[in-house]
């Protein structure tokens, strides 16, 4: 009787799961477990938010597996000491998973490996979070990509392999091993939830997925960049970040849509949710090419930044007090519900990196804790791209003017009016600069601003020269991340 070991991770389903599904289909008993690894838990880059959505995704999935006739294992502790134990207690020959391309993931599946193979017990992980690997995009010399619009543009001409089915009931009795409860909040796991709660769990992955393909998806090109009380974006990033959906289910279903876009303008708008979702590709392939990035900054020079600013206006920034309407509204949208537009994530960053002169490991940090789809490869790239540190071929001298921003993607205001009550009766030509009128700033009660963007911008041009040792182009004050 062949039992085999499946280990969940950032795979939370059970359908289109490869490992999940080769484990099945490959053995005679199927015994599937999650292990609480306190390393993860206590990290300093982890956060309620997205503790308190990974425990309602398990909660999820440990009915699906139920209801197919599995049983949800769930064990803490060091995985290296917990996977071998329970395929040893269960005799299991082999521990199936899927691949993680963080480092200290990595590191951690090569120690299981390490403490199996000890035991005389197969490991074996699959391709599961991603299309192409790291190694699977290269350019014509044989080297990776550096740079996204060469690396989208060979991503796009290899096959993309279709959805895998969901895996039916136990085909022989499969053994019961004593499993913890999953606690009924994140408290009990160090983080109790102060924000309100993202819907988790593969159905509801599921049905973003379906709502936004059903229309959304159409006007993407223009909601991507604008805030409207109807989401323009998929706002499914959680649900990529802990596999509750799977990118290739998520491709096949794009493509379906895409064959129903009628004009050439939707046509386009499909076309640029593909390009965030290689977006997301590219980045997961930088991190795993060069892990140094998760530590500094992709080009070298710019680790010898002297950054200027204090600690109080990185406290006003994460507080959302900046005296920049845009700014406070998506901090302080961040801070109560875990969750930034992107087009947001984009203004905030580059104004504390680029107007505040503060270190953007600050904020991917702060990023990375409070944001419920935090994720290193994706969030390390964004701040990058941001700061003008990364793999973008126009880096530092991309400055946002967060005013003209901030008229660009909440015209009206109603964004700035929802999370700074302070503005709620502002007219609209003036709620992104509050301070053009000082007698409505003064009765508002809202903070001024911080700093003064055209002063700063000089600065933080004259900061990156130093290290560049190269005078800054002269480029218009701003451009947008196509």
């Amino acid at each position: 009787m062949k039992t085999v070991l499946h280990w969940f991770r950032r795979d939370l389903r059970v359908s289109d799961n490869t490992s999940l599904w080769q484990a099945y289909t490959e053995s005679d008993r199927l015994v599937a477990v999650f292990c609480w690894d306190d390393a993860i838990l206590q990290s300093p880059d982890v956060g309620p938010a997205r503790v308190n959505f990974l425990l309602r995704s398990l909660e999820a999935l440990s009915r699906n597996l139920e209801s197919l006739g599995h049983q949800l294992v769930v064990r803490r502790g060091p995985p290296e000491e917990v996977i071998p134990a329970l395929a040893r207690e269960v005799g299991a020959i082999s521990v199936f998973t899927n691949r993680d391309y963080e480092p200290y993931a990595m590191a951690r599946d090569e120690r299981v490996r390490a403490a199996l193979k000890e035991r005389s017990i197969g490991f074996r992980s699959h391709k599961d979070a991603v299309i192409h690997e790291e190694r699977e995009v290269l350019t014509r010399t044989g080297t990776v990509y550096s740079v996204f619009t060469p690396y989208s543009r060979a991503w796009k001409t290899l096959p993309v392999a279709g959805p895998l089915p969901r895996i039916g009931a136990p085909k022989s009795p499969v053994p019961s091993p004593p499993s913890l409860p999953l606690p009924n909040g994140g408290e009990a796991l160090g983080h109790p939830l102060a924000q309100s709660l993202f819907p988790a769990g593969e159905r509801a992955g599921l049905q973003a997925l379906e709502a936004f393909l059903e229309e959304r998806v159409f006007g993407y090109d223009h909601g991507r960049n604008v805030l409207e009380t109807i989401p323009g974006t998929s706002q499914l990033s959680p649900h990529l970040r802990f596999g509750t959906v799977g990118i290739r289910t998520v491709l096949d279903r794009l493509q379906t849509a895409r064959s129903r876009a009628t004009t050439a303008t939707r046509l386009k708008s499909c076309d640029t949710w593909l390009s965030e979702l290689i977006w997301r590709e590219f980045y997961i392939q930088i991190l795993t090419n060069h892990p140094r990035v998760a530590a500094g900054a992709f080009r070298p020079e710019y680790n010898q930044i002297q950054w200027q600013g204090t600690d109080g206006q990185f406290d006003a920034w994460c507080a959302g007090q900046t005296g920049y309407p845009i700014v406070d509204a998506a901090m302080r949208c961040l801070n109560a519900t875990g969750w930034m537009h992107n087009r947001l994530r984009m203004i905030v960053a580059m104004f504390l990196t680029k107007d505040l002169m503060i270190s953007w490991q600050r904020g991917e940090r702060y990023f990375m804790r409070t944001l419920v789809d935090g994720d290193l490869a994706a969030n390390n790239g964004g701040w990058q791209w941001s700061a003008g540190c990364g793999t973008d071929a126009a880096p530092y001298f991309r400055i946002f003017n967060p005013v003209t921003q901030g008229e660009k993607c909440d015209p009206d205001g109603a964004f700035v009016r929802q999370w700074v009550p302070e503005l709620a009766d502002a007219p609209s030509d003036s709620i992104q600069e509050p301070w053009a009128r000082p007698l409505l700033l003064a009765r508002s009660g809202y903070v001024p601003p911080i700093v003064q963007h055209d002063v700063q911008r000089g600065r933080c041009l004259a900061m990156f020269k130093a290290v560049k040792g190269a005078a800054a182009p002269s480029i218009p004050n701003e451009e947008t991340h196509e």
